[in-house]
């Protein structure tokens, strides 16, 4: 996976958000639609919790799908999205629940969770890791930062690692969920951004590219065009056409 999708560790420079834009790029360019959206359709009144969901995989020979909850912190988007590339990589569709590095419902969820987790942070760069365990807070915030993931990631990798006991890992878990929600409800969100640029994150920019060409060249109705995009206008459909290069 990460030869792949080109993001190993030495891959992920820049910030979490630069991160998660290349490995959904990247995924994109192997065939992969990812869609990233943190409100039902463009509605931004209605949000998504993703407390309750975090995304889910469409297993597809033609057009496989991945869509990952957008109101998430950047480092959680890119664990649900590594999560569900290995669904699809197993060809197998799923809803991710709300806590996927805790212990999963069935197999399958549970050797995701692994290979997911592997594929972020592999075995070797942590397993002869010196952990400080007078500072962990400050070493979770620097190895977080190293692999772009959460914390949360890093703790369960360290666990695994055997450089924490299951005592130790729950009560830090604990610790570091409850530090990590408060954070969420204290950014209400993520802002809106700019339309043109987040459409195409929304839909899948290969997807939207696809459908605006077909419009384009009189295979696909606009007002189909329109109602799978999520708008009325003619002239946004222009603007989003040129945006993308094909006007």
């Amino acid at each position: 996976m990460r030869i792949a999708l080109g993001f190993g560790p030495e891959e992920r420079g820049g910030s979490w958000s630069a991160a998660l834009t290349t490995l959904a790029a990247n995924a994109e360019e192997i065939g992969v639609l990812v869609m990233i959206n943190g409100v039902v359709g463009s509605n931004t009144h209605r949000k998504l919790d993703p407390r309750e969901f975090r995304g889910f995989a469409l297993a597809d020979d033609l057009a496989p799908v991945v869509f990952v909850n957008g109101a998430d912190t950047k480092a959680a988007q890119i664990f649900t999205l590594s999560h569900e590339l290995v669904h699809i990589g197993i060809g197998q569709s799923a809803v991710s629940d709300a806590d996927m590095l805790r212990t999963a419902a069935n197999d399958v969820e549970r050797w995701c969770n692994r290979v997911a987790a592997e594929f972020l942070i592999p075995s070797d760069e942590i397993a002869g890791y010196a952990l400080d365990h007078e500072h962990i807070s400050a070493e979770l915030d620097k190895l977080a930062r190293r692999f772009k993931v959460s914390t949360l990631v890093v703790l369960r990798r360290l666990f695994d690692a055997d450089q924490l006991t299951r005592d130790q890992y729950r009560a830090e878990y604990e610790a570091e969920l409850d530090r990590v929600l408060a954070l969420m409800d204290d950014s209400g969100g993520s802002g809106g951004g700019n339309f043109y640029n987040t459409l195409p994150v929304r839909v899948s920019k290969r997807f939207a590219r696809a459908l605006v060409e077909s419009t384009l060249e009189g295979h696909t109705l606009h007002r189909d065009a329109f109602a799978m995009l999520g708008f009325k206008k003619v002239g946004t459909f222009n603007e989003l056409a040129l945006r993308l290069g094909l006007g």
